[in-house]
């Protein structure tokens, strides 16, 4: 049986909704994270080494890291679905973005997470300095990249309703993990009618309802 070791909270969710969209039986094994500090308990690191998650087990195969996931997933269980046929255009969308949700969306946000806990740094004389560092950083370099990455996305969704195109594929559920911790806590649907859009088609899959039955409850 696939066993899909899934932390509260984490990118774990998307696998159980890849997993449900495939129609593919998996087991949840659950876990959670430490209420100070948010991270992930030891327990993980009997499946992987570095006791993360999103981690599966399928057999004697371990699986790590969402993009290798969800590529696994697909070539093992999909039969030519949620992936566009190889050596099309739309092949090249979805591997871009595929990779681009991780690679490139998710670094400025956890800067800005990291920061923002920087500048609530409690004590005297260090507050004062931590959130003036925080509040320059934050407003001359991560500010300005959420802005063109999320500019960028809105503008590419209204190239076509999918990542990969006029079809869903797995890389929209790769792209979902970003645009709704952004949408949560930046805002970022303000003005951008497009992603707003995007996030409303994917919350009303039944698939996708069906993972959060089977999650638990998810707190961006």
């Amino acid at each position: 049986m696939l066993t899909v070791h899934h932390l509260n909270n984490s990118r774990s969710q998307r696998v159980l909704w890849l997993l449900e969209e495939l129609g593919v039986p998996y087991e949840v094994r659950r876990y959670e994270r430490d209420a100070q500090t948010m991270l992930a308990p030891p327990a993980l690191r009997a499946v992987h080494p570095l006791g993360k998650s999103p981690v599966i087990t399928d057999g004697e195969t371990t699986v790590a890291e969402s993009g290798a996931i969800i590529e696994y997933l697909v070539e093992q269980y999909g039969m030519g679905r949620l992936i566009p046929a190889a050596g099309s255009a739309e092949r090249l969308r979805y591997r871009n973005w595929l990779h681009y949700a991780e690679g490139s969306a998710m670094p400025p946000l956890l800067l800005s997470l990291v920061f923002s806990r920087v500048a609530a740094t409690p004590g005297w004389p260090i507050s004062m300095v931590a959130r003036a560092i925080a509040d320059k950083v934050r407003s001359g370099f991560i500010a300005p990249q959420l802005r063109a990455h999320f500019d960028y996305v809105e503008a590419e969704l209204g190239r076509q309703p999918w990542f990969a195109g006029a079809e869903f594929t797995a890389a929209d559920v790769q792209m979902s993990f970003p645009l709704e911790a952004a949408a949560k806590r930046l805002s970022i649907c303000e003005g951008r009618p497009r992603i707003a859009e995007f996030l409303a088609r994917i919350h009303a899959r039944e698939a996708y309802l069906r993972a959060l039955a089977r999650g638990g409850a998810y707190d961006y």
